[in-house]
């Protein structure tokens, strides 16, 4: 058809564009797109914040995570890595990055141990929130779903509310789901709540099927990272365990999700140390 009149010609070209970008594209979907978004506050010892980070390589490495990203639609996820604790500290570690088979999540896993985690001041989950969003306003893929998987040892400290950025992401159709670490140690234990879980729950999490997943013991943390990106790898609802809970926004009872910048502001009245 394209050999005969300028017409003719005109149109196969547009045709062939056309065809070719929806090819290109279709090669850069993916179905997730998948932000970790890990607390380095001082409030966890250096100790910590390394089991944190070897946790995280071994279980984005694990069979387990390579298998259910091959079982998705399109059999790859794009994933980045960055490290938060103030509302202006937000540090990637890995940048987006293409993951369908094992070399790659090898890889991912080897820019993640190569690099080296400097605790900070301040807790911020509201600028955590607000920076991973920016992020995925830039992921460089067509993604089937946005997702949000936040960790962190305390509430937010800094910055605005927490459920301010939250509900903000959520109206933009992103899924935040949560990692709170109830462990014991660090420096800050002061700004430490024992109800860390709830808090995330009820001002930290959203969006469809969104979930969280506490860790009381850091032996917990590298299997705990690989059932929580099983979950989110595959979209599915989180099943009903002690261990996994499904957020909510909307509750019977009110929750105080000032709470942290609360203990923030009665510990600097009484001189404490500030994170």
């Amino acid at each position: 058809m394209c050999s005969f009149g300028r017409l003719r010609f005109v149109i196969c070209a547009i045709l062939g564009a056309v065809l070719t970008l929806s090819a290109a594209r279709g090669e850069d979907q993916v179905d997730v797109a998948l932000v970790l978004a890990v607390d380095v506050s001082r409030s966890m010892s250096p100790d910590e914040l390394q089991i944190q980070r070897k946790g995280y390589a071994t279980a984005i490495s694990s069979p387990e995570v390579v298998r259910a990203i091959s079982m998705g639609a399109h059999g790859r996820i794009a994933l980045l890595m960055f490290e938060w604790a103030n509302d202006n500290h937000a540090r990637v570690i890995v940048d987006w990055s293409l993951v369908e088979n094992q070399d790659d999540a090898f890889a991912f896993a080897e820019k993640v141990l190569g690099d080296r985690t400097f605790g900070q001041r301040r807790t911020s989950i509201s600028g955590a929130i607000r920076h991973a969003t920016v992020l995925l306003d830039e992921v460089p893929f067509l993604a089937e779903r946005l997702v949000i998987d936040i960790s962190g040892d305390g509430p937010n400290n800094q910055g605005l509310p927490v459920t301010v950025e939250r509900d903000a992401a959520v109206e933009r159709g992103i899924v935040i789901n949560g990692l709170p670490l109830m462990t014991h140690g660090g420096m800050g234990f002061q700004f430490n709540i024992p109800d860390l879980d709830v808090y995330y729950r009820h001002c930290v999490t959203g969006g469809p099927a969104s979930f969280v997943l506490p860790v009381v013991e850091w032996e917990q943390f590298p299997d705990a990272v690989r059932r929580k990106l099983i979950l989110e790898i595959g979209g599915r609802t989180p099943p009903e365990t002690p261990r996994i809970i499904p957020a909510k926004i909307t509750f019977d009872k009110p929750y105080d999700c000032l709470v942290g910048e609360k203990i923030w502001q009665r510990l600097r009245e009484q001189n404490f140390w500030n994170q």
